[in-house]
This record gives C-alpha cells, sequence and structure tokens, in this order.
C-alpha cells in the first residue's frame, strides 16, 4: 500500500495523485486512483519483448492503463499474460518470455545504461546533458525539444 510505503507523508501521496489527475487530464489520458505500487521489473521485461513483436506498442497502451488506471498487479505473471492477450500477443510465447526471462539481459543492460545518468524512474528523456524526469506536460517537453534545436543550432 502507498499508505504503508508513504507512512507520515500520506499529504505527499495525495498531492502526487492531485498532480497526475490534473496533468492526465489535461492530456486526455485516463488517471484512476492509485493505493498501491508493485515490482514493474516483469512488465519492463515483458514490453522489451512487445517491442521486438508486429504491433507490440499496444501493449504499452494495455500496460499503462493496467498500472495507472485499473491499480492492477503489474508483477504478477498471470495479469501479464491477460494484459498480453488483450494486446493481440502471442499467449505462450508471453509465458515463455516470462518463465525463461528471456528479456532480463535487455532490461538490466537498460538499467546499466541509465544508473550512472542518475535515472531510476520513467519516463526520462535525456539529451545533450539535460533531463526531464516524470510525467510532465506537453509544454514542458516541447520546452525541452525547443532548447535543444537551440543548442544545436548555436553549435
Amino acid at each position: 500500500m502507498l499508505s504503508d510505503l508513504f507512512k507520515g507523508r500520506e499529504s505527499q501521496v495525495a498531492d502526487f495523485q492531485r498532480q497526475m489527475t490534473q496533468l492526465t487530464a489535461e492530456q486526455g489520458l485516463p488517471y484512476g486512483h492509485r493505493d498501491k505500487t508493485f515490482n514493474s521489473r516483469l512488465a519492463q521485461e515483458m514490453a522489451s519483448w512487445a517491442d521486438t513483436q508486429p504491433d507490440g506498442a499496444r501493449f504499452h497502451a494495455v500496460l499503462y492503463r493496467a498500472y495507472f488506471v485499473d491499480n492492477l498487479n503489474i508483477g504478477d505473471s498471470e495479469v501479464l499474460v491477460t494484459l498480453a492477450a488483450e494486446a493481440g500477443l502471442d499467449v505462450a510465447q508471453a509465458r515463455r518470455v516470462m518463465t525463461e526471462r528471456l528479456f532480463s539481459a535487455h532490461v538490466d543492460a537498460d538499467w546499466q545504461r541509465a544508473r550512472p545518468e542518475g535515472i531510476t524512474g520513467v519516463p526520462t528523456f535525456v539529451s545533450a546533458g539535460l533531463a526531464v524526469v516524470g510525467c510532465q506536460p506537453y509544454e514542458m517537453l516541447l520546452r525541452f525539444v525547443t532548447h535543444l534545436r537551440g543548442l544545436e543550432s548555436a553549435e
């Protein structure tokens, strides 16, 4: 439970929930009330696998909804199999990916590249030694890209 994880700092959770609700509403994205957090490692491995599949991008949308809207445990392999099926991915192959941890090394490599940069969360956009971390309004990302283009022009 988030209340256990942030004991004594419950107001921070409430503030974060309000901010996320506002940001997602501004962008037309669904967002539910989350009261739990789950280990997302297996979901990251599944997402890496999905990226190698035709139409695998659908899995990311399904995974987003499961976690941020429906408050499902994305660390549970049966939940992930259901999500893979919903995204149109091969269920038998999804089970094999999880059972044999076929994309574990890929995720490890991502983490190894991220840690020296101080990246501990997603999404994180990095370029030219600058970073934008976490869910941000569209305008913030636009300013980031515009700033980067200005750096390119100055070179």
